[in-house]
């Protein structure tokens, strides 16, 4: 299942209707007609996302999202709230209160998605680097993040240019500490590509041509300076299709084109939520880069090392053992690795090591965990998984260590296969990520004594004896 949405609504039709879009698209659904029911079910469903009803029989809607985004174990579960009777007011309050979105019945299923799909993009980036920066701490060398909020650098990008002083002198009423500047297409990639760092950008949709916008946004999340800043996509509430193209190709929110004082004040609130989101997620980057590169770093291959990886496993495992779900372990072995040494000398390994964790780290997805523990082994971790889509991973690694070989300093080629064991764990196993590791280390050896440059899985579950 691509994740499992609590949906909470009094009125049963409603939950049926959002039940059969939702498992269309392969989510997993709970079900809540009150507000007391949802929030009994939200410790015990563990939901990744929470569609929230606006009116309900025992509790009012934004109360609750309140309760959930005051909590430190559920602030940061998406909540969007939704309701049948469209009201300013209300909408206000309840991105005042916390919540990511707010939709009226009846839904556009194609906007919904792509918001569930962004939503859920954006918990699992939180999620990963938070769990690294726990990992960090437990190892002694990550410092708590400090209080100082500093001041906010938003770039407007409209069609014209009067549009976008309009959007500045409106925001600044709400946004009064940030320092909000109007740009043209040209000056922000300009801006992007030297040292000037803006934090946001609110860039509408269509500049001098239709979706133009959508290209600034790619264009910027694709340059280094820029990769990690907040950008808001303005669109009217009509262009259905560019409202979902913007949020799956990056947007983390979008705003109202015309930004009047409600509107306005609504774009402050959206703007807020994501550069507060966005302070964080810098502070837990810089923290990792600053305590990672000097502890847990392998040197030659810029890959975790053994001192990184058992930790965050372990962690990676009681998180799978708490949500009922399964992570996948494999541990990979160079084949005939001594004998690159012995022919061509340590810094042919040396490079052929390089290589190979660069062909591991690009064909993993991004909340994998990919580690040297060894001289030519690596342990790598896929957390929520099964395991038909980690052999299918495993299997890929395998082609692209063998279908190129490594390009040595000297100029001589070599080739270079690899060798895998893979175990599953999670799922409610409860055995030590040792036990799990021994499984994948005994599957390498059947992998290395049926020939090399294979996957072999292992037959027994994490929890076996």
């Amino acid at each position: 299942m691509a994740g499992k949405i609590l949906i909470v609504d009094d009125v049963a039709t409603n939950r049926i209707v959002l039940k059969v879009k939702l498992s269309g698209a392969r989510y997993d659904t709970v079900q809540a007609a009150t507000g007391a029911e949802a929030l009994r079910l939200i410790p015990s469903e563990a939901p990744d996302l929470i569609l929230l009803d606006v009116q309900l029989p025992d509790m009012n809607g934004i109360e609750i999202c309140r309760q959930i985004k005051a909590d430190p174990l559920t602030r940061g579960v998406p909540v969007i709230m939704i309701t049948a009777f469209p009201d300013t007011q209300t909408r206000l309050a309840a991105l005042r209160a916390g919540a990511d979105d707010f939709l009226v019945k009846p839904f556009d299923e194609l906007v919904l998605l792509a918001r569930l799909r962004s939503l859920l993009r954006a918990r699992e980036t939180d999620e990963e680097l938070g769990q690294r920066e726990t990992t960090c701490r437990e190892l002694g060398f990550a410092e708590p993040m400090g209080e100082f909020t500093p001041p906010s650098r938003i770039a407007l990008i409209a069609q014209e240019r009067e549009t976008a002083l309009r959007w500045k002198t409106e925001l600044t009423r709400f946004r009064p500490g940030d320092s909000l500047i109007v740009l043209s297409r040209e000056e922000a990639l300009a801006q992007a590509d030297d040292e000037t760092s803006t934090d946001a950008y609110v860039i509408e949709a269509d500049l001098t041509r239709p979706g133009e916008g959508l290209r600034l946004m790619s264009e910027l999340r694709s340059r280094p300076r820029s990769r990690h800043a907040v950008i808001c996509i303005a669109a009217p509430d009509q262009a259905r299709e560019t409202a979902a193209v913007a949020l799956d190709l990056g947007a983390n929110d979008l705003l109202p084109a015309r930004l009047d004082a409600a509107g306005a004040e609504e774009a402050g609130l959206r703007l807020g939520t994501q550069l507060a989101r966005k302070r964080t997620l810098d502070r837990q980057r810089e923290r990792l880069a600053d305590g990672l590169r000097l502890a847990v770093i392998d040197p030659l291959t810029g890959l975790y090392n053994r001192r990184y990886a058992m930790p965050h496993l372990a962690r990676m495992a009681q998180r799978a053992q708490a949500m009922g779900r399964q992570f996948a372990v494999m541990v990979l072995d160079l084949d005939r690795f001594k004998s690159i040494n012995d022919t061509f000398g340590h810094a042919a390994g040396d490079a052929v090591l390089i290589e190979v964790a660069g062909r591991l780290s690009y064909n993993l997805r991004q909340v994998d965990l990919v580690a040297r523990i060894g001289g030519e082994e690596f342990l790598i971790a896929m957390p929520d998984t099964t395991m038909e889509t980690s052999r299918i991973a495993a299997e890929r690694l395998c082609r692209v260590m063998e279908e190129r070989p490594v390009v040595l300093p000297d100029g001589n080629a070599v080739a270079v296969t690899v060798s895998i064991g893979l175990a599953l764990g999670g799922g409610g196993a409860s055995a030590p990520v040792d036990r799990l590791i021994d499984l994948a280390d005994r599957a390498l050896l059947g992998s290395k004594a049926g020939g090399r440059n294979q996957v072999k899985v292992s037959n027994r579950s994490s929890s076996a004896a």
